[in-house]
Parts: C-alpha cells; structure tokens; sequence
C-alpha cells in the first residue's frame, strides 16, 4: 500500500529538520567517540593519522598502563569526592535553600536568589584565580586564621591530603545556585492547593518538605544528580587554574590526568584516549546505577 502524499511530506520534513542535527552530532560526538575508542587501542605516536607511520592494534594496553599509574588513582578519588560534594553538597543544599525561597520563609527572596545564583554567572577562571589568592599562604583566609590563632601557618595548599579540599568548597559554593535555580523552577510548577491541604491537615514545613514536595520532584532530583555526575568527571577549569593539580599532581583530576598525558612532556595519546573512554564507562555506570535507585526507592514527577 502506498503512502499517500500527506504522508510522503511529513516523512520528508521529518527528515530534513532531524538530518542537519543528526550530522552535526555525528561530526562532533560519534564520530570523535568512535575514533577515540580506536586510538585507545593503537599504538599511534603522533604526527600524520594517514600517510604516516602505519599504526598497530594493541589491545588493552594502553588500558593496563593506566590502571597500573598511581595519578590515575589519585585523580580517580579526587573525582569521587567531586561526585559526592556535588551530589551530597550542592543537590541537597541547592534543594533546600530553593525550598525556603520558595515558601518565602526569608523576607525579600528574589535579592537571596540572586546572591545565591551570581557565582554561577561569573568566568570559572576569575572564580580560580580569585579563591586561590583567597586561601594562599598570604591572602585572607591565612589572616583570618592568623587573627583567631595567631603564629598559625597556611600549609593547606601544600599538604598532600589537604589541598583538594579548598577546591571542594569552592565547587560547592559556584555550583549550589544552579540547582537552587533548576529545583525553584519546578516547585513553582507545583499545585499550591496540595501544599495548602497539607498544611491545613496540620503539617508543618518539615512534613510538606519531606512528604509533598520531595516525592514530587524525584524525577528532578535524578536529572540533577546525572548533571551532577557528568559535570563532575568534567571537571577541569576550575582545578586547572587554582592549583594545576599540584602539589605533586595531589589535587588531579582524570580530566586534568589527560591533559596531561597529551599535551605534558611526551604524548601519549593512546593513553589520553583511554582516560577518557574510562571517563565515559564510569559516567554511564553511575547514570545506570542512580536511575535504578531511584526505579526502587523513587516517585515520579507529577
């Protein structure tokens, strides 16, 4: 049976409004994954990919190396504590600071948004460059000690187990307000008649908050923690600029793990490839294992 003309037109629109995005994401996604996969198992050495030296296949041993690299471990727990500050810290505070906002519990909420909001509007560079000259071994943060306890010298951004938590601080304060956004603009969406019978049914805020507002935005709450996790393996600006992952590559990232492995004294990009596909894995791992908890533990989204 023939399509009828109707039919032939709207396949043809269909196509020619999905075929220009499904180029550009082939050209700047797929296709760059694909190959990055392939180098991750060759042994290319730079220079010309075609017309150059032949390159070989060599398994997972790119992959070996980087499991046998200690900064690759170091830079993979420093990537945990990232996921957890951003989904234990800036999830939850984020939630609840939009939760007061919205139930207008402070006077004159719009000028608290604002504030709360404002570092996530600001060049993560500038951000850098500003928290390092605050916790350096003579910015405020040292007076400020110094004052409470005076002879006390600053060696946090020195200390090998210590330096990444003035990153952790920063990251939980320049991100918080983007959830804070993300989770004010779905409760607004919210019934105020449901909220209000609970309240009439003498409930109080931490009951509304608990039973009312939360099970209704768990699908939110999802979409933010996957942001979470994607950003978090992201990271690389903020630690680059503030302590270039010293001291002693302490404060890497596997980010900032791969750059270094490509760009750093001698390539190896190989190695580079395989960093990230890593990256990859674990992302989607991580998104697969909070989709099935919140499929157990979960509501959806009214």
């Amino acid at each position: 049976m023939k399509a009828s003309p109707a039919r032939r037109e709207e396949r043809r629109a269909y196509v020619l409004f999905v075929l220009p995005a499904l180029l550009v994401y082939a050209a700047v996604m797929a296709v760059p994954t694909v190959f990055s996969v392939l180098l991750s198992v060759s042994d290319y050495k730079g220079g010309p990919l075609f017309g150059g030296e032949p390159i070989n296949f060599v398994g997972l041993h790119h992959y070996s190396k980087m499991f046998q690299d200690r900064f690759f471990w170091i830079s993979l727990k420093n990537n945990v504590y990232i996921i957890l500050i951003s989904v234990f810290g800036q999830i939850p505070l984020g939630f609840g600071l939009a939760y007061v906002l919205y139930r207008r519990l402070v006077r004159r909420p719009g000028f608290f948004q604002a504030v709360i909001y404002l570092p996530s509007v600001i060049s993560t560079i500038v951000v850098a460059i500003l928290w390092k000259s605050f916790f350096s071994p003579f910015g405020a943060f040292t007076k400020l000690m110094q004052y409470i306890k005076p002879g006390w010298v600053n060696t946090l951004p020195l200390h090998p187990q210590l330096a990444i938590v003035p990153v952790l601080f920063v990251m939980l304060w320049l991100y918080t307000g983007f959830y804070l956004i993300i989770f004010l603009a779905n409760m607004q969406k919210l019934s105020p008649e449901v909220i209000d019978a609970a309240a009439l049914d003498g409930a109080n805020e931490g009951q509304i908050l608990w039973h009312v507002v939360l099970p209704s935005l768990s699908g939110v709450v999802l979409t933010t923690a996957i942001l979470a996790i994607s950003g978090s393996l992201k990271s690389f600006d903020l630690i680059y600029a503030m302590t270039s992952g010293n001291p002693a590559r302490r404060t890497s990232v596997l980010a900032l793990y791969m750059y270094d492995s490509a760009f750093r004294g001698a390539p190896d990009y190989p190695l580079a490839n395989a960093i990230s596909t890593f990256m990859v894995l674990f992302s989607v791992v991580l998104i697969l294992v909070l989709r099935w908890i919140e499929s157990r533990v979960g509501g959806r989204e009214t």
